[in-house]
């Protein structure tokens, strides 16, 4: 498994997480992917974006269907996470996912890695000029699974 040095958490609750997992697993043979907008350290909006590649490789958020999130983010000056799965490899950003972050400087990103159909794993980072930084990612306060780091 592919590591990263540690520097942070994100803390979800256990509904937006089973959800983001429950997301994934809809369509497990291509990546998904989403946002979701964080204010004062909660959770308080939850979008599922359309993947417009429909790819198992890549992901890329339906443009039209991201516009309103997005807007709403902005004007609401809320934090950004955004997610996306990998279908058969593990929770780690791609060297595509890295290049691919410039595009959304100060977002986190969530990885939910499908490789173990039967137990899913989450891990969140920062992707900031192209370093790769772990967040531990909690849920409801607790350590969330995230295999071996």
């Amino acid at each position: 498994m592919t590591s990263a040095p540690i520097d942070g958490y994100l803390d979800l609750d256990r509904a937006t997480y089973e959800a983001i997992i429950a997301h994934a697993q809809s369509d497990p043979h291509f990546e998904v992917c989403g946002m979701l907008a964080i204010d004062r350290g909660q959770v308080v909006r939850h979008y599922q974006i359309p993947n417009a590649e429909r790819s198992a490789t890549f992901f890329r958020m339906d443009s039209t269907a991201m516009k309103r999130p997005w807007m709403e983010i902005e004007d609401n000056d809320w934090g950004m996470v955004i997610y996306h799965s990998h279908t058969h490899t593990e929770a780690y950003p791609s060297p595509t996912d890295i290049k691919e972050a410039a595009h959304t400087p100060g977002a986190v990103y969530l990885i939910v890695s499908l490789q173990d159909a039967d137990a899913p794993v989450i891990r969140g980072f920062d992707i900031i000029d192209g370093k790769v930084t772990e967040r531990i990612l909690y849920v409801d306060g607790e350590e969330a699974p995230a295999g071996r780091r």
